[in-house]
């Protein structure tokens, strides 16, 4: 999955009408409110201001908003275009000046999906991403004469980080991250190495 990292924009007309789009990095519901606030506000002339955005590593909330146009000709297009690029903590705004001339819902789906493509492929072009890596967070307990055990396992698999080991009486518990490829295999070694101990995810 990828963050942005600034501001994008790409601008193009379509059938007299102007389609201006804007991505901003946006992680939670009051940076998205205040991105489109500021948008009507500086284009308080447009016809439509419709957004796509989505929140969370691993992603925990989406939406959209046709703001006016025929339903599911706007704010959807461009929230499937945003899934298909694995981004997240953003929100996509495309603003439209109408142009006297109707664009039938297919040609609105198809200018606000390119909208989106648009400023997208420039965000690639200037390298205005970062990175995110999903990783989940797992715990193991043993005896506490066992302490050992868990870092002998965790060990053998790359990618696997050790956070902390704690010991509650007679437990020793052992909290790792790892890439969620690798729940499966540990899960496993595991049972395997403590015959049938298991791994409790968070």
């Amino acid at each position: 999955m990828r963050r942005l990292t600034e501001v994008i924009t790409h601008r193009f007309r379509e059938k007299a009408s102007v389609f201006l789009t804007e991505l901003h990095p946006a992680r939670d519901a009051a940076e998205r409110a205040q991105v489109l606030a500021s948008r009507r506000k500086r284009d308080f002339d447009a016809t439509h201001h419709c957004s796509a955005w989505r929140e969370g590593v691993p992603v925990a909330a989406f939406g959209s908003d046709d703001d006016g146009e025929p339903s599911g000709t706007a704010g959807r297009p461009m929230l499937v275009v945003l899934e298909g690029a694995q981004a997240t903590d953003l929100i996509a705004v495309c603003i439209r000046w109408y142009g006297g001339t109707k664009l039938g819902t297919g040609g609105l789906v198809r200018a606000y999906t390119e909208g989106v493509q648009g400023a997208l492929a420039a965000a690639d072009a200037q390298g205005a991403w970062e990175e995110v890596r999903i990783l989940r967070t797992g715990l193991i307990q043993v005896p506490a004469a066992q302490a050992h055990l868990p870092f002998a396992l965790l060990g053998a698999f790359a990618g696997v980080t050790v956070q902390e080991q704690t010991f509650e009486g007679e437990a020793a518990l052992l909290r790792f991250e790892c890439p969620p490829e690798l729940v499966g295999a540990l899960e496993q070694a595991w049972q395997e190495r403590s015959r049938g101990g298991l791994i409790r995810w968070d």
